[in-house]
């Protein structure tokens, strides 16, 4: 075999390795990947059935609901669109949840359009600053030029 003919067998042996992985990468993820969808992109293309999905937007203002048991939690998610969706969580939330807070919930929809997250989280906008940094916020130059 001729050195020129060994170097494409390489190349293409190369590239075919390469590929394989790739598939094997995305096959692997496919399984563990969580779509996110809008309220709007529900209303568009039609709650997903029979996989974990997440879903964002905003904590609709009075629509928290406490359960008797403490820790089941009822509320709806809106975006700027007309359309919302109704969740159900069974836990403990995250200290940043509340009304009028952005939320990410992963979870499935059940088949009469309500989703049931496993898991909560609260997203807080850019100027967010944790209240014991805040209390700080002029010592700390202060203490830093002493």
């Amino acid at each position: 075999m001729k050195p020129k003919t060994q170097r494409l067998f390489l190349l293409i042996l190369a590239i075919v390795a390469v590929l394989a992985a790739v598939l094997l990468a995305m096959s692997a993820l496919k399984d563990q990947a969580a779509y996110f969808y809008a309220p709007a992109d529900v209303a568009r293309e039609g709650a997903p059935q029979g996989r974990n999905v997440r879903i964002g937007g905003m904590v609709k203002e009075g629509s928290i609901r406490r359960a008797a048991d403490g820790v089941t939690i009822a509320f709806v998610v809106g975006d700027d669109s007309p359309h919302t969706i109704a969740v159900r969580y069974r836990g403990i939330v995250p200290d940043l949840f509340r009304e009028e807070s952005g939320v990410v919930a992963e979870g499935r929809f059940q088949p009469d359009g309500l989703f049931v997250a496993d898991e909560i989280l609260a997203k807080h906008d850019e100027n967010y600053m944790p209240p014991q940094l805040d209390a700080k916020k002029g010592e700390h130059k202060s203490e830093s030029l002493k």
